[in-house]
């Protein structure tokens, strides 16, 4: 009888835990279908279609879906004001949420599960490097949990919807990027044969890359993704975004595979 009870005892022990993360679980889903169905006032919308134009391309339903997502967002994410800025105002937060959710659009997600804080400078900052150095950033993003970025540089980049370089877009990538623990220009994909897809456009594109841009040539995708493998991931997502007619004219292969990966194609937004 007494075995009989230890084994109830020990299989409460695992079974209530199990019983309080379902049920978390399944409370975080009522919630985030709540937020979800929120819109943004009049007000807002204006706002942020002025400082990040490429929200009003959209169609309606992507729209919606966006709007949903950056409720959501807001209310998970923690905000950060750094560097002598006063505070991260909401319409910060939802500019910053606007260009990190776009990615998300239409796409299996959990809404960056590993991401907790978004930290925010006024301007470009001062980093301090694993060996001492220091150098000007506009942004990164850590796989610990938090992505750091240049308020002017969000606005700068968000403004400008045609020029390759969105610094909050590229920050976000690397979150996708570093969703599997490793930051190498590959995020989670669906199916093995993704991932075979994913090398055989990726790896060359990469390569081509490196060797224009080691001749100086000019590129559509800028030579900053020939650093490596993530920044080529993070660099494409931007160009994909911002140049999609030039990136689907020059390489239509790696357009194709980043419509199948991001479930979207930006070229149907300007029709």
């Amino acid at each position: 009888m007494g075995s009989f009870i230890k084994i109830i005892l020990l299989s409460l022990l695992f079974i209530i835990p199990m019983l309080m993360i379902r049920r978390l679980k399944h409370q975080r889903i009522l919630r985030r279908h709540a937020l979800a169905q929120k819109r943004l006032n009049a007000e807002q919308h204006t706002e942020l279609g002025e400082d990040f134009p490429l929200f009003l391309k959209l169609p309606h339903h992507l729209q919606q879906e966006l709007e949903g997502l950056i409720h959501v967002f807001v209310a998970e994410k923690g905000f950060e004001a750094c560097g002598g800025l006063d505070e991260v105002t909401p319409h910060m937060q939802r500019v910053i949420a606007a260009q990190a959710c776009i990615l998300l659009l239409r796409k299996p997600h959990d809404l960056y599960a590993k991401l907790r804080t978004i930290r925010l400078y006024p301007d470009a900052y001062v980093a301090i490097g694993e060996n001492g150095e220091q150098s000007v950033r506009l942004g990164e993003s850590w796989s610990t949990g938090s992505v750091v970025l240049s308020w002017a540089s969000v606005v700068s980049g968000g403004k400008n919807t045609e020029d390759g370089h969105n610094v909050a877009i590229h920050e976000f990538s690397h979150q996708l990027d570093q969703e599997d623990g490793a930051g190498d220009g590959v995020p989670l994909l669906e199916t093995r044969g993704c991932y075979k897809e994913w090398a055989s456009v990726m790896k060359p594109e990469f390569e081509t890359l490196i060797k224009r841009s080691n001749k100086n040539k000019k590129t559509v995708i800028d030579s900053y993704g020939a650093t490596n493998p993530a920044e080529f991931f993070a660099v494409s997502t931007e160009t994909f975004y911002e140049k999609p007619n030039q990136l689907q004219e020059k390489h239509p292969e790696l357009y194709d595979l980043l419509v199948k990966y991001y479930g979207v194609n930006p070229l149907e937004w300007d029709a």
